[in-house]
């Protein structure tokens, strides 16, 4: 079930691979994340070291939150991957010129899960070709549509 998704990735990315990570959080962001109050617009993953991390989502707290937490709705999350999909990772991002994009953020065994693709950034025309073939293949459907109900 998902809780949030990152449209603007596939609009601006062509994604290669996708990947599954877990999320380290803290309990306010469990509670806020289950309530849907979280976006991941202007979200990235950034390798530091030999770990991933998710900057610029942001959760924001429930008004409920304890008292003696002070939350931090755009906190620095460390994502958790298996060490050879990171070292993968690590290396076509640094070597091919990919980048790691968060795409969804869903239920998965009760558990919070963060799907990343491995993206390559999008031209102009590129987008507007995209934008074509969609638009044609809904005039497509409309025709077809008609023609049935002509015959």
């Amino acid at each position: 079930m998902s809780i949030a998704q990152n449209r603007k990735a596939l609009h601006d990315y062509f994604i290669e691979d996708r990947y599954e990570a877990g999320l380290v959080l803290e309990g306010w962001e469990v509670k806020s994340i289950r309530a849907g109050r979280v976006q991941l617009q202007e979200a990235y993953v950034v390798i530091r070291g030999s770990e991933l991390t998710l900057i610029g989502s942001h959760v924001s707290p429930l008004a409920t939150a304890s008292t003696h937490i002070s939350p931090d709705p755009t906190r620095t999350r460390k994502l958790l991957l298996h060490a050879e999909e990171i070292s993968r990772l690590i290396g076509k991002v640094e070597r091919a010129g990919y980048t790691l994009v968060p795409l969804d953020l869903h239920f998965k065994k009760g558990r919070i899960k963060l799907e990343i693709g491995l993206a390559k950034g999008k031209k102009q025309f590129d987008k507007r070709e995209v934008e074509k073939e969609r638009d044609w293949a809904r005039e497509k459907q409309q025709l077809m549509k008609r023609n049935k109900a002509a015959a």
